[in-house]
């Protein structure tokens, strides 16, 4: 249905006229290692037994060293504007779609290997990806889906020996590291770039049959031979990329690379580089270290998400007559409410708080505010608040357990803020405190992928030790109930002294 590129040849090229290139993985010359499978994943999407996990075939097949009979693998042609700024061709630089599945329960998912060598869209770089970046993928992937977040999944990740060089911090100091490759699947893997691209290149008729396929496939509500149907098309997007950043604002998610090239026409979490769950509450967090301008820190990830929407609008107006531009231009408008509507929602569940009351939003606000002040940790924080009876607030009585509320209670606008708390818990109908702090447990994790803890089990990981790393994705199976494991590992603890200054790397 979509054009594959005529040139077959493997090298570095500007492509028109196509959506995708025709690119075989480069196996890996030393040894591979199979790391980590996610269970869920090969089960109920893949239809696989775990046991295959152990076989020659599947560790050839997810390394890039075998495709399936039939199969022709294929990198993907897009664009974007990276840091606001139009960057031209960019595309599948170093993953390879290798199939699509259609499951028993008649669910299609897109098979693509990351870190399988070059394509067209390589530019510059080795078609690489390393151990440490492909650990973070694989763990905060599968993390994100168990939070409730729409996110692209990982099946695997295995590691060679391989030496690959990275400038790690982008400062002149290149290292050797190790190869890696993690499968990872998704319902599509089109982005607001994917079509940005034909209409920045004049592709107009391209445009209008992959926006037809992309509808057809992926919006079953929007009528594919409705005249409106681009206008409904970017209305869910819309609506869907405003749910999804309230999701990650909801549980302190940075991603690090806004992109529009990284973001999802299907509103999924994708391309998961220097991100990070933010630590002590702070509105300027930005994990990427190469972000000076601190442009995707995450208090402007709202604001991104609507420029990023007004450049995929500029990509569909050229198929638009002036009343449907008019029109999309007006739902763009919209998504301020659509995004604050969401959040408020979001927080209002995080704080136990029933129906709509006046001042909801002055109270989640007051409680930001005191954790800005005081650097509380964000994760904690909601969790702690979510364990603590409303006698002990009540009685300003913060156990010692609870430190990160405890690091709060010494502001002396506490207080004030309790009293306020209190008295909206108050107009909860029907609702005891256990019940409150029930239901606020299963929408306040008490473990996130904080960026000490991945680094902690990159640097095992690096020694061959892949232990922390099977704990971490069995812990973040379960975020929202108290794991044994992790407790004696600190998960839920404040952030270790020797991680206080830790860097984000931006180099995968």
């Amino acid at each position: 249905m979509l054009p594959v590129d005529p040139v077959k040849e493997n090298y570095v090229r500007k492509v028109k006229n196509c959506i995708f290139s025709m690119a075989f993985p480069t196996p890996f010359k030393s040894g591979v290692r199979l790391i980590a499978v996610s269970k869920e994943v090969l089960e109920d999407i893949l239809d696989l037994d775990l046991s295959v996990s152990e076989t020659e075939d599947f560790i050839q097949l997810v390394s890039g060293e075998k495709i399936l009979f039939g199969s022709i693998p294929l990198a993907h042609r897009y664009g974007g504007h990276q840091f606001g700024i139009w960057a031209d061709q960019l595309g599948d630089g170093r993953a390879h779609l290798i199939g699509i599945y259609m499951n028993r329960q008649g669910e299609k998912w897109e098979l693509q290997l990351k870190g399988s060598g070059k394509t067209p869209y390589s530019r510059y770089s080795d078609g690489r990806a390393v151990l440490r970046s492909s650990v973070r993928e694989f763990l905060c992937s599968e993390a994100m889906h168990y939070l409730g977040i729409p996110t692209s999944r990982a099946a695997s990740l295995v590691v060679s020996d391989d030496g690959v060089w990275r400038d790690q911090f982008y400062n002149g100091n290149i290292v050797q590291e190790r190869g890696a490759v993690v499968l990872r699947v998704a319902k599509s893997w089109f982005r607001f770039g994917s079509l940005e691209i034909l209409a920045h290149d004049g592709e107009l008729d391209l445009l209008r049959t992959l926006l037809d396929f992309i509808i057809q496939e992926h919006f079953p509500s929007v009528d594919v031979k409705e005249p409106n149907r681009y206008v409904d098309f970017f209305s869910i997007v819309v609506s869907e990329t405003a749910q999804l950043i309230a999701l990650w604002m909801s549980v302190g998610f940075a991603h690090g690379v806004c992109n529009t090239d990284n973001f999802s026409l299907l509103s999924i979490t994708i391309d998961y580089g220097p991100f990070g769950f933010m630590e002590a509450y702070n509105p300027d967090f930005v994990p990427n270290t190469s972000d000076d301008e601190r442009r995707y820190k995450i208090g402007n990830q709202a604001n991104i998400g609507m420029f990023n929407l007004n450049k995929l609008l500029q990509a569909l107006n050229p198929l638009l007559d002036p009343r449907q531009k008019h029109l999309a231009a007006q739902i763009l408008e919209g998504y301020p409410d659509l995004y604050y509507t969401r959040f408020r929602e979001l927080f209002k569940a995080k704080l136990g708080l029933l129906g709509e009351r006046k001042g909801d939003e002055e109270l989640i606000a007051f409680l930001l505010h005191l954790m800005e002040k005081t650097e509380a940790d964000f994760t904690m924080t909601f969790r702690q608040l979510s364990e603590i009876t409303r006698d002990q607030l009540q009685e300003l009585a913060v156990p010692q357990q609870f430190w990160a509320l405890k690091m709060i209670s010494k502001h002396e606008l506490f207080p004030a803020w309790v009293s306020q708390y209190l008295l909206r818990l108050k107009s909860n109908r029907n609702d005891s405190d256990s019940e409150r702090r029930e239901r606020m447990t299963t929408v306040n994790p008490r473990y996130v992928l904080k960026n000490w803890m991945a680094e902690s089990a990159v640097q095992k990981a690096e020694r061959n030790d892949f232990s922390e790393v099977r704990l971490l994705q069995q812990v973040l199976q379960h975020p929202f109930q108290k794991h044994s494991a992790a407790e004696k590992a600190g998960y839920s603890s404040p952030t270790p002294s020797w991680a206080k200054d830790l860097r984000v790397s931006c180099s995968s």
